[in-house]
């Protein structure tokens, strides 16, 4: 017979991770699903119920019963009971601003290679989505700044994620206002980051600034909506030069339906949300190579308003050049 393998002794350090497990208890979120695919989340709370076309479902069938589970509502109607995944949460939980999905929020970890115990920077905060993706992939010894303008956003983040963790995480900081004069103005503040994430309106108008704080290797990834804003903030980045050429993604999943001799693509489709800009910093004084690709005819233009990477200025008549 084999020697029994000895478990390793519990640390008594949470792992803030926000995963629950054992019986559901009051105060506990859970995502109630009807038989047409339809979710909703519920906060449980004794005595209370979820009402539906097809009568109320109470709280205390739910509140001490196991995970996974299925309950009728008063006119029958089934409904299956589960904990919500972080992804689930991310995209059901109070808002104030528009969030980032989890398709874009797992390429970000994987892109910025977020790591237990980094030192990130997070702008903006928005309704906290991001952040919770970034919290359970930093671990209890990682640290994130996250700033945002709006004091009433930063407000519904800091619930947002409270209320999944169910404590406050020690290496987490809010800071309200805007990042560059916030980093201007206090040195020891955010004074040596792994990565940064940007996820703002004008994310160019930072790259200076966070470039001063991250150390040489670290990632630089921004998220940007529109088309505009991924060549203004690709072109600032190449304009700093202290950079590796930027990369520029968009992520778009798309489901499959398969029921016995039906396999054909979903009706719906997660398409456009968002792109993500990426590129590492280089060590102090070191400059990135020009390009030898020559970028398109006119791509800096007599009409082009934005900045100029090294080799259109070097050649200023010859808008094309590489």
């Amino acid at each position: 017979m084999s020697e029994p393998t000895e478990q390793p002794e519990p640390t008594g350090v949470p792992d803030y991770s926000g995963v629950r497990s054992g019986p559901l208890q009051a105060g506990e979120w859970v995502l109630l699903t009807d038989p047409k695919g339809k979710k909703k989340s519920v906060l449980l709370e004794p005595g209370k119920s979820f009402h539906t076309t097809k009568g109320g479902v109470s709280h205390d069938d739910l509140i001490g019963g196991p995970d996974g589970v299925v309950v009728r509502s008063v006119g029958g109607m089934q409904f299956l009971a589960l904990r919500p995944l972080l992804g689930d949460y991310t995209v059901t939980m109070p808002r104030g601003a528009a969030v980032v999905y989890p398709k874009e929020a797992a390429q970000i970890v994987m892109g910025a290679d977020i790591f237990p115990g980094a030192r990130v920077l997070e702008a903006g905060v928005g309704s906290g989505a991001l952040t919770l993706t970034l919290l359970r992939a930093l671990g209890p010894t990682g640290r994130l700044w996250s700033f945002e303008r709006r004091a009433d956003f930063a407000e519904i983040a800091q619930r947002n994620v409270t209320t999944w963790l169910g404590a406050e995480h020690p290496g987490w900081s809010v800071e309200v206002g805007d990042l560059v004069e916030r980093l201007d103005g206090d040195p020891a503040l955010a004074p040596e980051l792994d990565r940064v994430i940007l996820d703002m309106l004008a994310p160019w108008e930072c790259v200076d600034a966070v470039a001063t704080r991250l150390v040489p290797g670290g990632v630089l990834c921004c998220y940007v909506a529109t088309t505009t804003q991924l060549g203004r903030v690709m072109d600032q980045i190449r304009t700093h030069t202290g950079f590796t050429e930027p990369e520029g993604t968009e992520t778009i999943v798309r489901g499959w339906h398969a029921e016995g001799l039906a396999i054909r693509p979903a009706h719906g489709a997660s398409s456009h949300t968002g792109f993500l800009v990426t590129a590492r910093r280089l060590a102090p004084g070191v400059t990135s190579p020009l390009r030898k690709r020559r970028p398109a005819p006119g791509a800096y233009g007599p009409d082009y308003t934005g900045p100029r990477p090294p080799w259109v200025e070097q050649n200023p008549s010859a808008p094309d050049a590489g």
